[in-house]
């Protein structure tokens, strides 16, 4: 009779467990290199609606479940099988989890009994627990089958509470592919094991940000990535309407707004920004934790704290006051902030808005001299291209909404500086890491969530040299990526340091040194455009602005995996905007 009732009872793979929960928590792609010690797990995700991308290396997957994160909304999910696989991953965790997208990492290790501790010898056996903890938000080995959905739910409980990042959850192949009596109580909605409503900020801290504004003469607001995490970026722009007020971003939030806007001040007028951050007497910050490349919020790059007040809003609390004081620290979502700080703001009069209207009128006047002087450059139609073209020709070629990827040093640069952002969103790069070669599978990640909309990445012949074999990834998933890779045939960016610190008054004369004058910093050439080919994409090689225009046209048309070779000047390359600035940005402002 025990025997008949055990027969009786359903079994279910440790994989399988971990794949119900992700598909309860909306998840529709999972990413990872495929390999037996997890086989009860991706063979799990088919018949639950999930689909698998392979890349052609366990770090791509991360950069492909960030992007995936980053553009839906939704959580990123990747895999890695256990030693090799782990190692090969850790490039891609360190990066994502700086950029803060929310990515669940799910790895094997060997059977239980052998790992935690290691057996002596254990093949494929390394501390990936031990060595991922550092560089994630949590990381955690499950002990037991039993302990499986519980710790699986605490890693998805984690994935949503606070400042996004990587989580990982390793589990032994023995548990992963063996076959355990199930429990139906282990599956269970999200809202019984998490927060699955934004935090709200309570009326208190409306009222006040109210007032504060209310008081301001020349209110700014400064968007970070949070912004995006939030998908605030129509209230965003609304507020920015309802009290008159400039809208600046940090790197990472840049593509938080439509820099067509009227409020907008688009990163790359760096003059006009500072000048704004320098003449407010109160800023909102939104998601953003004022880091290095927002000079720490500090002198003589912003107004210092004894003339401009700041209200700071974040979902991770170890932002307040880090860097600067903050007046009023709110923890709370983004958009449910700006939602009820707009609906609290339409009960108030409108005073003071014709000389905000005054100061931000000035403010534009000065980003489009400076957006004049930038595009003084695409007078420039020598051949090999000059490298200004590359972003302004795409921006008019490709739709609105097309997903930009920027990868590179100076070709990172030049984009960021030629391109402008109409869709929220549509816009992926590491700006916290700058991470060379990340923008490949990011491009692919950005495709195969989208699968009807323009993708194109704009990068390095340094960069792109990273990831080649995943263009093999692209055409096999059938990703119409567009990728123009910028070909200076150097390190262009470290190139000009070594310059200056070499031989800084003949590299002003003569903008360039010889290959013998410097080290290690020119390359051989790569014939992208026919690797490109080899790989069975479109490939096309190009050294003018019009026949940049005509091969991304025929790109579009091939409707398949395109490179576009393009030969850009060295030394025009090298001399790329605000490089100043930049250099100025690394060292520790005097405020």
């Amino acid at each position: 009779m025990v025997l008949a009732v055990l027969q009786r009872k359903k079994k279910i793979k440790g994989g399988a467990i971990v794949a119900r929960l992700l598909a309860a928590e909306g998840v529709s792609k999972v990413f990872g290199i495929i390999d037996g010690t997890y086989f009860g797990f991706y063979t799990s995700l088919g018949p639950l609606g999930i689909d698998l991308v392979s890349p052609r290396n366990e770090a791509c997957a991360v950069h492909m479940a960030a992007a995936h994160a980053r553009l839906t909304g939704k959580l990123g999910v990747c895999m890695a099988s256990n030693g090799p696989g782990v190692a090969a991953v850790l490039p891609g965790v360190a990066v994502e989890n700086a950029e803060a997208n929310r990515v669940l990492l799910i790895t094997s290790c060997r059977r239980s009994g052998i790992s935690y501790p290691e057996r002596s010898g254990t093949f494929q056996y390394f501390p990936q627990i031990e060595v991922t903890r550092p560089m994630t938000k949590w990381s955690c080995a499950v002990p037991t089958f039993d302990r499986v959905a519980e710790l699986t739910r605490q890693a998805l409980r984690i994935c949503f509470s606070g400042r996004p990042g990587v989580v990982h959850l390793d589990i032994p192949e023995s548990i992963m592919n063996g076959s355990f009596d199930l429990d139906p109580g282990w599956f269970r909605e999200p809202s019984s094991y998490r927060q699955v409503e934004p935090l709200t900020p309570n009326s208190k801290q409306l009222q006040r940000a109210v007032e504060l504004l209310a008081q301001a003469k020349r209110p700014l607001i400064h968007a970070g990535s949070g912004v995006l995490h939030a998908g605030a970026s129509a209230e965003l722009q609304q507020l920015a309407e309802q009290i008159c007020a400039p809208l600046t971003t940090s790197w990472a939030g840049r593509c938080a707004v439509d820099e067509r806007h009227g409020h907008s001040l688009a990163m790359p007028y760096l003059d006009a920004v500072r000048r704004a951050r320098n003449e407010a007497d109160l800023v909102l910050v939104l998601g953003s934790r004022l880091g290095e490349t927002d000079w720490w919020g500090k002198a003589p790059y912003w107004a210092k704290p004894d003339k401009q007040k700041l209200i700071q809003v974040d979902i991770d609390p170890e932002v307040f006051g880090t860097v600067r004081p903050v007046e009023l620290p709110v923890l709370a979502d983004i958009k449910a902030f700006l939602q009820g700080l707009s609906r609290l703001l339409r009960e108030q009069p409108n005073e003071g808005l014709e000389a905000r209207n005054s100061w931000l009128q000035d403010l534009k006047r000065r980003a489009r001299k400076r957006r004049a002087q930038l595009d003084a450059k695409l007078d420039d139609n020598s051949s090999p291209l000059h490298s200004a073209h590359v972003a302004r020709i795409c921006r008019e070629e490709l739709a609105d909404d097309a997903v930009l990827v920027i990868d590179g040093g100076n070709t990172a640069v030049w984009s960021n500086f030629f391109h402008e952002v109409r869709t929220p969103g549509a816009l992926l790069s590491t700006p916290k890491m700058g991470m060379l070669g990340a923008g490949t599978p990011q491009a692919l990640g950005a495709s195969a969530s989208f699968p009807g909309r323009q993708v194109y990445c704009i990068t390095g012949d340094g960069a792109m040299a990273y990831h080649l074999r995943e263009l093999e990834t692209a055409v096999r998933n059938k990703l119409p990526v567009i990728f123009l890779v910028l070909c200076d045939k150097q390190w262009g960016m470290v190139k000009m340091n070594q310059q200056f610190a070499l031989k800084p008054v003949k590299t002003l004369l003569m903008k360039s040194l010889g290959p013998d004058e410097t080290i290690n910093a020119d390359f051989e050439e790569i014939r992208f455009d026919a690797l490109a080919r080899a790989f069975g994409a479109h490939g096309e090689r190009v050294a003018d602005p019009a026949g940049l225009r005509c091969a991304i046209r025929r790109s579009l048309e091939a409707g398949r995996t395109a490179v576009i070779h393009v030969d850009v000047d060295p030394v025009k390359h090298m001399w790329a905007p605000h490089l100043k600035d930049f250099k100025d940005m690394h060292a520790e402002p005097k405020g």
